[in-house]
C-alpha cells in the first residue's frame, strides 16, 4: 500500500521538476532575447526604452522591469545613448525624411506612451491591491526596500513617458517642417513647369 503512494509522489516530483526546468529555460530564453534586443537597439541607434526592448524581444514589460540582468542592461543602454548620442538622430538628413515616415514614427511614439501609461496604471493597481495585505507580514526594512523599488520603477516610467512626449514633440515639429518643405517643393516645381517654354 505504501508503494503506490511513493510512486505517485515520485511522479508528482518528476512533473514539478520538469515544470521547474521548463520555466527556467523559458526565463533564460526571454533574458537572452531581451539582452539581444538591447544590443540591437544600441547598434542601430534607435532609442532604448523598456517598452521597445519588450516589443523587440517579444516579452512583457513586467519581465524587463523584474529581471535584474535585463533591467540593468536597459538602464546601461539608456545611459550609453545619453552619453554619446544616438547614432541615428531624431533629425535625419532631409533626403531621408518623408511625411509618411514621420507619421509612422509619431504613431509608434504615441503607442509607446499608451503602453507606458498602461504599465504605470498596472503597477499602481498592483501596489494598491497587494501592499495593504503585505504590511502585516513584512518587517520595516523589507517594507522600505519594496517601497524604494516601487519608487524606482515609477521614476523610470515617468522618465520614459517624458522622453516619449519629447520625442512626439520633436517628431511633430519635423513632420510640420517636412510638409512645409514638400509644399515649397511642389510650388517650385509648378513655377519651373510654367517657366518652361512650350514648343
Amino acid at each position: 500500500m505504501t508503494r503506490p503512494a511513493a510512486s505517485g509522489g515520485n511522479d508528482r516530483d518528476a512533473r514539478v521538476e520538469r515544470l521547474r526546468v521548463s520555466r527556467a529555460k523559458d526565463s533564460e530564453d526571454k533574458t537572452r532575447r531581451a539582452l539581444e534586443a538591447v544590443e540591437g537597439l544600441l547598434r542601430s541607434g534607435r532609442r532604448i526604452t523598456v517598452t521597445q526592448v519588450a516589443r523587440e524581444a517579444s516579452v512583457s514589460t513586467w519581465f524587463v522591469y523584474n529581471q535584474p540582468q535585463v533591467h540593468q542592461a536597459v538602464q546601461d543602454g539608456i545611459t550609453a545613448q545619453r552619453a554619446r548620442g544616438r547614432q541615428n538622430s531624431l533629425a535625419p538628413e532631409a533626403s531621408q525624411v518623408s511625411p509618411a515616415g514621420l507619421r509612422t514614427d509619431l504613431a509608434l511614439a504615441r503607442e509607446e506612451i499608451k503602453d507606458l501609461k498602461k504599465e504605470r496604471d498596472r503597477l499602481r493597481n498592483r501596489v494598491r491591491l497587494s501592499l495593504g495585505a503585505e504590511l502585516e507580514g513584512v518587517n520595516r526594512n523589507e517594507l522600505i526596500e519594496r517601497v524604494q523599488q516601487i519608487e524606482q520603477r515609477n521614476t523610470a516610467l515617468e522618465q520614459a513617458l517624458s522622453e516619449a512626449r519629447d520625442q512626439i514633440a520633436a517628431l511633430e515639429g519635423q513632420l510640420r517642417g517636412a510638409e512645409d518643405d514638400l509644399t515649397a517643393a511642389r510650388a517650385s516645381l509648378r513655377r519651373a513647369m510654367r517657366s518652361v517654354p512650350t514648343p
